[in-house]
């Protein structure tokens, strides 16, 4: 069977590495299947031939999709084709904003500033039988940290779920290609750290660090979603409980 792929696009908290820990290992962990390949698009790795995999996860990043950088404007494009060729798809924080600009999407800083920690994701009801959303309840904590986000959503692109903060919080283009700006391979000790890592610049943001670390808690439902991805994209025969 062919693998999944991980494409990296950047790595984890130093302290989380130190741990060795990164993006990779918790969706691998998430996936819950055997056949994965991780390729390092930022630090120069190449992409295989789409022909080979089964289907993409996009990880998160520090870099910013503005930034354009050629190994990101690379995936980019290999992303646009994975969508024409109908190879499943899930963009994850960077990897969704990623998605959005190579279909036509805008991705920005937002106004609003950033956006961190557990949050309260609600599902539009727009699409009630899509393949990773129907099974979530209509509203479900999530886990987010970020700065820029998708402004426009690419043209045909169905809008799944929002946030208080962020309109476009997923979102799904043709059949199978979802884009998540939340972090469903974290767990609450992850978001802890990224809060604490962060928390004197939260501060000078005028942010309540102790407030935002009060609200983390476990966000199974989010976490599901990585494990029906992978069924759905290696056509295994059901959808796993939760």
């Amino acid at each position: 069977m062919a693998p999944l792929l991980i494409l990296k696009t950047g790595q984890t908290l130093a302290p989380l590495r130190a741990q060795g820990e990164d993006f990779e290992d918790w969706i691998r962990r998430g996936l819950g299947c055997r056949d994965v390949i991780v390729v390092d698009v930022a630090a120069g790795e190449a992409l295989p031939p789409l022909a080979s995999c089964r289907g993409i996860v996009v990880t998160g990043s520090p870099a910013m999709v503005t930034d354009r950088a050629p190994w990101s404007e690379h995936s980019a494009d290999y992303l646009r084709e994975a969508v024409e060729r109908s190879v499943p798809v899930l963009g994850i924080c960077y990897g969704h904003q990623l998605l959005a600009h190579a279909l036509g999407g805008t991705v920005d800083y937002h106004p609003q500033g950033r956006e961190i920690g557990t949050v309260d994701v609600r599902q539009t009801g727009a699409v009630p039988d899509d393949p990773l959303f129907a099974r979530l309840p209509l509203s479900f904590p999530a886990h987010a940290t970020h700065s820029q986000s998708v402004m426009t959503l690419p043209a045909g692109a169905v809008l799944l779920a929002s946030s208080a903060h962020d309109a476009h919080h997923a979102f799904r283009v043709g059949d199978c290609a979802w884009g998540v700006q939340f972090h469903p391979e974290f767990d609450a000790r992850v978001m802890e750290s990224y809060i604490r890592e962060r928390q004197d610049d939260l501060r000078a943001e005028g942010l309540n660090v102790e407030a935002i670390l009060g609200r983390v808690r476990n966000t199974p439902e989010a976490t599901g979603m990585l494990r029906d991805f992978a069924v759905l994209a290696t056509g295994a025969s059901g959808l796993p409980p939760r």
